[in-house]
């Protein structure tokens, strides 16, 4: 047995995960430069290890949640992360000019695949399972409490800063009467959200949130957030302040971390969001300091691991029809992301937050919604 077979051994102690087990979430190794290159490149290595097809595992979201449990990556660090941290730290990763980048990266690999992955309104952030039975509920019923939190009514101007593929905007527009601008940094989320708005109050925009000057009774961003670093929280915050009526709420949906950051995940950053990272609660409350009173922060993160899991079998059903044109690299990196995301909320080291905000508060005090 090599060194670093058995180094990596030693670090999967305690995790539950064992090498070439026959358990459904223990790793089946291929190629034994994956010892190597795991003790070198950690999680980015992992990830990268996988979708090349050193190794296998029949239930990714079981062994990377029983490796985040385990904080194994707090023990293994990689030359790479350390890189990114330095980088995150000097450089403005989100700036204007690289804002665009994870759309093209991302958001514009093909409206017919997340057609087929997502819901019926294509909304690509987490559903709300309460009493829903099947995804389309659960993201209906997201929708629904964004609309009776922020007490949308007939007539508001409502800012929708990265509306997706158009789908929470269409919603608002026909489900209360509302006007809606909605941006996107993605040109091919644009053009399929003209044509889903189209007779609708709603006007869709290539553009970024800092370019945006009108005012608005009500803003949304769901999903956003986590692309616009920390280098820019402050800057968000006076932004959307400056653009909201004194009377007017805003409604920040976002994933988070337990802990402050100013990097993304190594391998999801290089690979799926580019120039991504998670905020923290410290993170998002020293950016709105003296910008905004904090109304209401509710936490329903467990929800997106089934979220993610639905989102998975929507792929793996339909994935014959993309084969072709993805090939089998792809579908291996992209379950590897959907799975170990999924993973990453079951171990609740990820969260999803709806926080609600006012530029001077609600009069009387605001009565929060469930």
């Amino acid at each position: 047995m090599s060194y670093f077979r058995r180094k990596v051994g030693r670090l999967l102690r305690g995790t539950d995960v064992r090498i070439n087990g026959n358990r459904p979430w223990d790793i089946r190794v291929h190629d034994n430069r994956f010892f190597r290159r795991v003790l070198g490149g950690a999680s980015l290595a992992l990830g990268e290890t996988y979708v090349n097809g050193l190794w296998d595992c029949d239930a990714l979201d079981e062994m990377t949640t029983r490796l985040l449990r385990s904080g194994l990556e707090r023990r293994i660090r990689s030359f790479a992360v350390a890189l990114d941290m330095i980088v995150a730290k000097v450089v403005n990763l989100q700036n204007p000019r690289r804002a665009f980048a994870v759309g093209k990266k991302h958001y514009d690999i093909g409206n017919d695949l997340y057609g087929k992955m997502l819901d019926s309104r294509m909304i690509y952030s987490c559903g709300y399972w309460k009493d829903a039975k099947n995804l389309d509920e659960a993201q209906e019923a997201k929708l629904e409490l964004i609309g009776r939190k922020l007490g949308l009514e007939r007539g508001m101007r409502v800012l929708d800063i990265g509306c997706g593929w158009g789908g929470t905007a269409e919603y608002i527009a026909q489900r209360y009467g509302c006007e809606v601008v909605g941006i996107t940094v993605s040109q091919k989320q644009v053009e399929y959200a003209k044509e889903r708005a189209s007779g609708l109050p709603v006007e869709i925009r290539y553009q970024d949130y800092r370019k945006v000057s009108e005012r608005f009774d009500r803003i949304i961003s769901v999903g956003m957030f986590e692309h616009v670093g920390a280098r820019n929280y402050a800057t968000f915050m006076r932004k959307t302040r400056e653009l909201l009526e004194p009377d007017g709420m805003m409604l920040l949906h976002t994933i988070g971390g337990n802990r402050s950051v100013h990097q993304g995940e190594p391998w999801i950053s290089r690979n799926i969001f580019p120039n991504s990272m998670l905020p923290s609660i410290r993170q998002v409350a020293a950016a709105s300091e003296e910008v905004y009173v904090m109304e209401d922060w509710h936490n329903f993160g467990a929800y997106y691991d089934k979220t993610l899991l639905a989102w998975v079998a929507n792929f793996d059903r339909d994935w014959e029809e993309f084969a072709d044109g993805y090939g089998e690299r792809f579908r291996r990196m992209w379950r590897y992301y959907l799975l170990t995301s999924a993973a990453g909320f079951r171990a609740r080291k990820n969260q999803v937050w709806q926080i609600l905000l006012s530029p001077r508060g609600v009069d009387g005090g605001y009565v929060s919604v469930r």
